[in-house]
């Protein structure tokens, strides 16, 4: 029991404990290296004040929880990720008065992909994520281990209908834009608006139907000899033009 435990709700590495300590996320037990010094004395102390049990172990204990990823010399068990709705998502954007601004994955099957983007979105401002329930990559501790912590604040949707979700938000007001091959130039396109950049899987892109339900399409011109990049990387170039130009419109 204690093994499928730790597969699917231990969160690995120093900085992604320390930040989930600081978020407040439901934390079980913190595991630590025996003879671990440096930052990890500070992640103990916080795990202290909030009375949450600390285990020592040696490195090999350590190594099995965090199933081959660096560990650092410390573990938690954490509460499984806790989803939240579109309208969540929407709230927040609404709190913070801006214009939504939303990412959907359409398929992405990669956890190192998801951690990468979590990690983008929750610098760039982008209010929440929305990804499938079937078919594609949730939130697990690969995601949260290349999230750098990320995943502690950064919302995430999960719906049964991608296209659908698509319809409800263009109801409420919000502009569509796949990312895709054979689009508008993302630098020469107005994303200052209430937008969702969709972000399709590895191998295959944006499904037929997802991008037909698009307003737009937008594309990353290549110069070099590699004719597109991976969705983390594709991700982060749109995220950060938003944020750019929503910077630029409030100067």
């Amino acid at each position: 029991m204690e093994a499928e435990k730790s597969n699917k709700n231990v969160i690995v590495g120093r900085n992604p404990v320390m930040e989930a300590l600081r978020s407040d996320r439901e934390i079980e037990k913190l595991v630590v290296g025996k003879g671990a010094e440096g930052s990890i004395k500070k992640i103990v102390g916080m795990a202290k004040e909030k009375k949450i049990p600390i285990t020592m172990a040696d490195k090999s204990a350590l190594d099995r929880m965090a199933n081959g990823s660096p560990h650092q010399g410390i573990a938690a068990y954490v509460s499984s990720y806790g989803y939240c709705d579109v309208e969540d998502i929407l709230k927040l954007a609404e709190e913070r008065n801006e214009p939504p601004f939303i990412l959907i994955l359409d398929n992405l099957e990669d956890p190192h992909n998801l951690g990468a983007i979590m990690r983008t979105a929750e610098a760039c401002g982008v209010h929440g994520i929305i990804i499938p329930k079937r078919r594609a990559v949730g939130i697990t501790d690969v995601v949260a281990k290349a999230s750098a912590g990320a995943v502690e604040y950064m919302s995430c949707a999960k719906v049964s209908n991608i296209a659908q979700t698509i319809d409800s938000l263009k109801e409420k007001g919000i502009w569509i834009y796949a990312c895709d091959m054979d689009g508008s130039t993302y630098y020469q396109t107005d994303l200052k608006g209430a937008a969702a950049i969709v972000i399709g899987s590895e191998g295959f892109g944006i499904s037929r139907l997802v991008k037909e339900k698009c307003d737009f399409v937008v594309s990353i011109p290549m110069a070099g000899k590699i004719t597109s990049l991976n969705a983390s990387n594709a991700a982060a170039v749109l995220m950060c033009e938003v944020r750019k130009q929503r910077d630029a419109g409030r100067l």
